[in-house]
């Protein structure tokens, strides 16, 4: 309780020294302390913590009113639920901070600014074909299907779940992976690298409570694989045939040949020379160029 007091006094103290004695410091750390508050809701949102974090900031702004207005009693009980309130739901919301962090772990621009484009593009555009033909296939006969593509976060323990493959992708394999009453149509197949890695691999399901009834396990485990991972999943409901979409826990329905080939493309196509080759390819010439000065 002493240390959540002297954290709102310290946040009194800045704003009343901002608006008093206006300081770049003081500036800076509000402007700081606003970012990390807006990542924080960002981070969290569409979960079951994003309306709590909220109701906690908003009983922080009020102990501090009630600090600045010498409401004794009400600032003691809004301490006492503090002090306690914190850990309750670090413990109920473990789930979420686990995937939270997750999330700020992955480097994702880092990992982009060194891996854009390259590789074999024609070979890139055909696995887009081969999975967009097999998904348009398999909506058609309303078969269900799970294909969960890896991007920067590694997939390993989801990989040792399933059955290893290592196969080209074609279409006619991931019919005949999710073609009932085969051994591996049930479970999630997984693509890197422009191959199919495992097939029939076991997905946590997420623990999202705002989602439609209607969705099934299907459709929960391909959320959930993307709210811990970067992955995006490609799903096809058994029951109606609807190609859907995961990404960053978020679920979009409804998505036709154009709709799959675009994002695809987005995905698995780079035309563009990686940042490492173009830079290997400019020292390159400047060493031809001075050798021929020379």
């Amino acid at each position: 309780m002493t240390g959540i007091q002297g954290a709102l006094s310290q946040i009194g103290s800045i704003f009343s020294g901002l608006f008093v004695t206006p300081d770049w410091r003081s500036m800076l750390d509000i402007l700081i302390v606003a970012i990390l508050v807006y990542a924080l809701l960002r981070l969290f949102a569409h979960t079951r913590a994003n309306s709590l974090i909220k109701g906690v900031l908003v009983v922080l702004v009020v102990t501090w009113f009630s600090e600045i207005l010498q409401l004794n009693t009400l600032t003691w009980l809004l301490h006492q639920l503090l002090s306690t309130g914190v850990l309750m739901l670090i413990i109920l919301f473990q789930p979420e901070l686990r995937r939270g962090l997750s999330r700020l772990g992955r480097e994702r621009a880092l990992s982009r600014i060194l891996n854009v484009g390259g590789g074999d593009v024609e070979l890139q555009r055909r696995a887009v074909t081969e999975i967009v033909n097999a998904l348009m296939e398999l909506s058609r006969k309303r078969i269900g299907a799970l294909i969960v593509i890896r991007r920067q976060t590694g997939l390993e323990d989801v990989l040792e779940s399933g059955t290893r493959l290592d196969a080209e992708i074609s279409a006619a394999l991931l019919e005949n992976i999710f073609e009932p009453n085969t051994p591996l149509h049930d479970g999630a197949v997984i693509v890197e690298d422009l191959r199919i890695s495992a097939a029939a691999c076991i997905l946590q399901l997420t623990d999202d409570i705002s989602l439609s009834r209607e969705l099934g396990t299907r459709h929960r485990a391909a959320i959930g694989v993307t709210e811990t991972t970067d992955a995006v999943t490609l799903i096809v409901s058994e029951e109606t045939g609807i190609i859907s979409t995961a990404r960053d826990g978020r679920l979009t329905r409804y998505l036709d040949r154009k709709a799959l080939t675009t994002l695809l493309t987005g995905l698995l196509v780079s035309e563009e020379i990686p940042l490492k080759q173009r830079i290997e390819g400019l020292l390159t010439r400047r060493k031809e160029n001075k050798h021929e000065n020379d």
